[in-house]
């Protein structure tokens, strides 16, 4: 038997030094996901009075300062998002999920900068056919290819994550 198959086997054996118990990770997987969960509900739930209080005290009519370096630093960062996107797309990399995810998020952002700070100004007609046009088609064609790609992945089941054999179980997302 070579070190690599012995090495393999005593893993299979006895947890890593410093992970957990294959046993615990469905509670620990479950732990996390109620932990992020809650978070998320607390952090939306605080933005309900943040948004009505700056519906109420923010001006309709404010002067920027740096509105070039704002505008040209974004699609600087849309560009890299995209580039890294299409690099990791031809790596055939996992990652490119969450850069095109970003992209996405990026370009719909994008979309509703322009047409909200063009409205009541000529410039809006550009900017609403460019959002309807170009930024949310691409958009929800990432978006879509995401879908596809999480849909195509092989998720380990709450059994298989346990190390235990039988039926396939459902898995913890």
């Amino acid at each position: 038997m070579s070190d690599a198959q012995a090495s393999t086997q005593e893993g299979a054996a006895a947890p890593a030094a410093g992970l957990p118990d294959p046993v615990d990770l469905p509670e620990r997987i479950r732990r996390h996901r109620r932990h992020t969960l809650e978070l998320l509900t607390v952090c939306a739930l605080g933005l309900v009075p943040w948004t009505v209080l700056l519906a109420m005290t923010l001006p309709s009519v404010y002067e920027v300062r740096q509105w070039r370096a704002t505008w040209v630093g974004f699609d600087a960062l849309l560009m890299v998002a995209m580039a890294a996107t299409a690099l990791l797309g031809w790596l055939r990399h996992r990652a490119v999920i969450v850069s095109a995810t970003a992209t996405a998020v990026l370009l719909i952002c994008d979309a509703w900068f322009d047409v909200s700070l063009a409205f009541g100004t000529s410039g809006v007609w550009l900017s609403a056919v460019l959002a309807a046009c170009v930024e949310l088609p691409l958009a929800f064609y990432l978006i879509r290819r995401v879908m596809g790609m999480i849909s195509l992945a092989q998720w380990p089941t709450t059994k298989a994550a346990a190390g235990s054999s039988g039926q396939p179980g459902r898995p913890d997302a």
